[in-house]
C-alpha cells in the first residue's frame, strides 16, 4: 500500500526487522485499526493508514511465525503527517551488525523529525535502535527496564527516564516496552482524534487507559463501566462520543429503549452513579482535554457541552477539587 498523500490521514510505518517482538507492533497496530473502525462507525473517515515495512519482503517474528509481503522502507521525502514506529527484539542487547539492521539505520539517519510532520514512536528496545541512528541526542526517552543502561551507553546525550510508562519529547514518543506500546498508542489516538475515541478503543481491547505519561489514573471515559449491561453501555457510548449534545435523562432513556425512571435505576445499580452526574463527569473530562490542548475556558466549555464558563467552573469545583479550570498546570499535575 502506497502512502496515502492525504493530509487528513496519518501514515504509520511499522519498521520490522527480523525477530521483531510481535506484541510490540501488533498491539499498537490493533489499537489504530480499532480507532479507524470506530471513526467509520461514526460516519467519519479513517484517520490512520498502516504500513508494515522492512529491509526485506519477508521476516521471521519473535515467535517463529514468518511475515511476508512487507513493504520496502519508504522514500525519505514521504509526505507528512506520518509516524515511524520502531519495536524491540528478544535478547539482552540490540544487535545492529546484520545487513538488515544496517539498512534500517541508514534509512533512519535520513529522517527529519518534526512535530506534526514526521514523528517517531518507539516501543520497548526500539528506542535503542533509534539511539544507534542518532535520533535521540538531546531528547528525553525511555525503554524497557532491561535496556535502560544500554540506551544510555549508546546515546550518552539522551536523558534516559526510568519508571515511566511512556515519555513524550517533541516529535519523539517512547514507551517502556511490550504492552506499554498500547498505552502510548492510546495516548496518541486521544491527542489526534479524541479522548472519547481512545477510551472506546481501550474498552474494546479490554485494557486500562492511562491519561498521560505520568498519570496512572483510570480515564473518566472508562470509569463506571465495569458492568455488563448492554443498554447502559449503549447510553454511555452515546454520551462519551457526543458529550456536547443536549442530553437529558429522557433523551438518554430513548437510547436505552427504556423509561427515564428505569434508566436512573440502571445507572445507580450497575454503574454506581446517576445519569446526569455521569454526564457532568464526561463533560468535565472533555473540557480538561481541551484546556490541556491550549483552548481557553470559554471554548473548552463549549466543546464539552457546558452552557457557560460558570457551569464548567461549578463542575470543576464539584468534581476536580481545588484550583481553577483556567490553569493548565493544575490540570497536568492531577
Amino acid at each position: 500500500m502506497a502512502p496515502s498523500g492525504n493530509t487528513d490521514v496519518i501514515d504509520v510505518f511499522f519498521v520490522l526487522l527480523p525477530v521483531s517482538l510481535v506484541l510490540d507492533w501488533a498491539g499498537p497496530a490493533e489499537a489504530l485499526r480499532i480507532a479507524n473502525q470506530g471513526m467509520l462507525a461514526q460516519g467519519q473517515a479513517a484517520r490512520f493508514a498502516l504500513h508494515f515495512v522492512g529491509p526485506n519482503p519477508t521476516s521471521l517474528t519473535s515467535v517463529g511465525v514468518a511475515l511476508t509481503g512487507l513493504e520496502p522502507l519508504p522514500a525519505l521525502n514521504m509526505a507528512p503527517p506520518c509516524w515511524v514506529v520502531l519495536v524491540g527484539q528478544p535478547g539482552g542487547a540490540i544487535g545492529v551488525d546484520s545487513d538488515a539492521s544496517r539498512a534500517v539505520l541508514h534509512w533512519l539517519r535520513g529522517l527529519r523529525l518534526a512535530t506534526g510532520q514526521v514523528e517517531l514512536v518507539t516501543v520497548c528496545a526500539g528506542s535503542v535502535l533509534a539511539a544507534h541512528a542518532g535520533l535521540l541526542a538531546g531528547r528525553r526517552a525511555t525503554t524497557h527496564h532491561q535496556h535502560l543502561d544500554e540506551l544510555q551507553r549508546v546515546e550518552p546525550q539522551c536523558d534516559v527516564v526510568a519508571n515511566r510508562v511512556f515519555v513524550e519529547d517533541g516529535p519523539v514518543f517512547s514507551s517502556a516496552g511490550v504492552t506499554t506500546g498500547i498505552d502510548l498508542m492510546l495516548h496518541r489516538i486521544s491527542a489526534v482524534c479524541s479522548p472519547a475515541l481512545a477510551a472506546q478503543v481501550a474498552q474494546t481491547m479490554v485494557v486500562a487507559l492511562r491519561r498521560g505519561p505520568q498519570d496512572p489514573e483510570l480515564s473518566p471515559f472508562l470509569a463506571w463501566r465495569s458492568h455488563i449491561h448492554p443498554a447502559l453501555h449503549r447510553v454511555q457510548d452515546a454520551v462519551s462520543q457526543q458529550p456536547q449534545t443536549g442530553w437529558t435523562v429522557p433523551r438518554m432513556a430513548d437510547v436505552a429503549h427504556t423509561s427515564p425512571r428505569h434508566l436512573t435505576r440502571l445507572f445507580l445499580e450497575h454503574a454506581g452513579i446517576a445519569p446526569l452526574q455521569y454526564l457532568r463527569r464526561i463533560r468535565l473530562a472533555m473540557a480538561q482535554a481541551a484546556l490541556q490542548s491550549g483552548h481557553n475556558v470559554t471554548h473548552a466549555a463549549e466543546m464539552a457541552g457546558f452552557s457557560s464558563d460558570t457551569q464548567l467552573r461549578r463542575a470543576w469545583h464539584q468534581f476536580a477539587g481545588p484550583g481553577t479550570p483556567s490553569s493548565p498546570k493544575q490540570l497536568s499535575n492531577r
